[in-house]
């Protein structure tokens, strides 16, 4: 199996958020990551890319300055 791992990007660097990610849903503004395990996170911040060749799942904090 080629579970991905998820990042959330902050100041300009991948921070590892969860390893062995099997499932992602929407919850509202919200993104709930669950893996291998059931370990589960939500977050608030918007999917920015998917490698499927790095196995790799980058997430991005959601701009809320409002402009």
């Amino acid at each position: 199996m080629c579970e991905s791992s998820a990042y959330l990007v902050q100041d300009g660097k991948e921070e590892l958020i969860l390893e062995n990610v099997e499932e992602l849903f929407n919850e509202g503004d919200k993104v709930k990551i669950i893996n291998l395990f059931g370990d589960q996170k939500i977050i608030d911040a918007e999917l920015k890319k998917i490698s499927f060749v790095d196995n790799k799942i980058i997430f991005e904090k959601r701009d809320t300055s409002g402009g």
